[in-house]
Formats: C-alpha cells, structure tokens, sequence
C-alpha cells in the first residue's frame, strides 16, 4: 500500500483548513493511499508537539522525519504557506527536501497583514508540486515563479438538511425569531461589526458559532457587549444543523482565501449577505448571487419575499463545481502528472 501523510500546525478540528484537509483524506483513500495525519493539535494519527501553533520550540527534526519515515508522498496543509508556527516550518522544509510532496496553499503570508513583511515561505523544491483553493492565489505564486495548479475545495453537495426544530430549541429561538448564523472564527478579517450592525438593522438575533482567536477576544466582548440585539455564541458539531436553525448566513468578511460557508450555505438553501472580499470574484464569476452585507434592505427584502429560484440556483453551481467528485478528479490530474498516484 502506498502511504500518504498530511501534515499541518492542526488537524481534525473546526478551522477551515482541517475542514478542507479532511475531504483531501478522503480523496487520497478512494484514490487507493493509506492515509496518516501528522500534525501538532487534534485527533491526528501521529502527534508531533512542536508543529502546534503554540509551541515554544521548533520539533526537533529527528521526530518530524520519524512521522514522515514511512510516507511516500506527503501533503502540506499550509503549514509551508503562511508562517504561524515559522522554526516548525523550517524543519518540515528540510525534511521534505527532494521528496515527492504536495504543498496545499490556504493563503500565504503576504495575504495576511500581520506576516506581509516574511518571505520566507512558501519554500519550493523541483520534487514538490503546489496547489492553490482559488485562482488569485495561483496568479500570485507565479508571479513569484513558483508554478501550482488551482483545486477548489469540495463538499458534501448531498448533505441531508439537518434538524431545524431541535436546533432552534438547542439555542432557545423561538419559532418566530429571526436568526442569522455568522459561521466563522472571531478574527478582524471575518466582519464581526459589519455582522451585528446587519443584525441590528433586521432586528435579528446574531449568532456567533466560532471562538475567538488571534487576540481577537478582547475586542470581540467590546462588540457584543455593545449589540443592540440578542447574541448567541455556541458552536454546533453538525454543519448541516446550524444551516437549518438559521435564517440567514452573515459572510461579510474582508478577506478569505476561499469562503466555504458560501458553498455550504448554497447547498443548505439559506441566503447569504457578503462583502466584497477579492477571491468571491471567482464565485461571482462562476454565477452565485448574494446579498450585500452593507446593505440590509437587500437581505430584508429576500426575507419578506423569498426567491426559491436564487436559492436553486445557487444550489445548482454547488453542485456543478464543488462535488467531491470534481475534487477529485482534478487531485487524480495532478497526482497522475506527477507519477505519484499508487
């Protein structure tokens, strides 16, 4: 059996890049790899501490090559793209070094305010490929003359509803209540004032779903300590019962590497109000239509009057280009290419 590992900071968890590293998993076995995960945090197969994004101190490299020993290809979840957890990056780099590999891209540093300056990452190596979630991403590697191939993330397009009913109870909505679920981590790049002034102007209920990270909490308890209309925080562990309880889905971040709650919101036929964050220009393009977040009369006027025609539509352009089937088969593309599939 031919053995693939994938390694990141984290796995197995809510963020998105566990989100999406998961379908990969799935991808790679139905492509005929026995799958390891490797990683620092989370229900992984085999835990390397210092690639946690908290660790004080890079791994040593001994221990990343004993994780990696019996791996004939290796897949990198961002770990080589952005530079969370840098001494851990470095060591991974030299570990991989005249490998086969595949470097998975969320978002490298010069997307981020806060890493714009390092340039460090992303490494390459002629043994290596590159994939990028979104064109955007893959222009600005080749501009840095580093070649990678685009594959969109996938989802579950056949995702049974979940349980309206029982959710709404779970978080104490009433029947009547209107409910808009922001499906995000509390960070500044995902919106949260844009979200709870939409709330405030609907006269909603916003609901929080993620936690607060990159010393965002401070800032976020100023927010909904300041909301003028009910908050909820509270984390679901399924998906498909979160779009059910809502209404409505707030996605007016400034910046996002790809978005899936859009396609996930499409899939579940629930309106989305966005902003107008670069890479949603690739969605657009492909026919999606949502409201603007900056303007609540759009959202009200969908809630008053609801278009089942948008929502099928949307649901349709799900379907058409983010199945796991069309992941897939442009993974088996590239890892053909490569001479790297079993």
């Amino acid at each position: 059996m031919t053995t693939c590992a994938i390694v990141s900071f984290r796995l197995g968890l809510n963020d998105g890049v566990s989100v999406v590293a998961e379908t990969w998993v799935r991808a790679l076995a139905e492509l005929g790899f026995d799958v390891v995960t490797v990683a620092g945090e989370g229900p992984v197969d085999r835990t390397v501490a210092g690639l946690a994004l908290d660790a004080g101190a890079a791994p040593p490299i001994g221990e990343v090559e004993l994780a990696l020993a019996d791996a004939d290809l290796v897949v990198v979840e961002n770990l080589l793209t952005i530079p969370m957890n840098l001494p851990a990056s470095r060591v991974v780099a030299e570990v991989l070094r005249g490998r086969p590999a595949l470097l998975h891209h969320h978002d490298p540093a010069w997307q981020r305010e806060r890493y714009a300056r390092l340039t460090e990452l992303p490494p390459t190596d002629p043994a290596w490929r590159h994939v990028t979630i979104n064109e955007l991403t893959r222009a600005e590697l080749a501009a840095r003359g580093i070649e990678a191939t685009t594959v969109y993330n996938a989802f579950d397009v056949d995702e049974a509803p979940g349980d309206r009913d029982a959710t709404r109870l779970l978080l104490d909505v009433a029947p009547d209540e209107l409910l808009v679920v922001h499906p995000v981590r509390a960070i500044a790049r995902k919106g949260v004032p844009t979200a709870i002034a939409l709330c405030e102007a609907l006269g909603a209920t916003y609901w929080l779903s993620g936690p607060a990270e990159e010393d965002y909490a401070p800032e976020l308890e100023r927010l909904l300590a300041g909301a003028r209309c009910r908050v909820i925080r509270r984390a679901l562990p399924a998906r498909a019962d979160l779009y059910a309880a809502a209404d409505a889905v707030a996605f007016p971040s400034t910046w996002e590497g790809f978005g899936n709650p859009l396609i996930e919101a499409a899939i579940h036929r629930r309106p989305v109000a966005v902003d107008a964050y670069p890479v949603i220009a690739e969605l657009v393009a492909l026919g999606f239509r949502w409201c603007d977040a900056h303007r609540p009369s759009e959202l009200a006027g969908y809630l008053t009057a609801p278009d089942q025609d948008l929502l099928e539509h949307n649901r349709d352009l799900a379907k058409r280009h983010f199945s796991f089937g069309v992941m897939t088969g442009r993974l088996r593309a590239l890892l053909d290419e490569a001479g790297w599939c079993p």
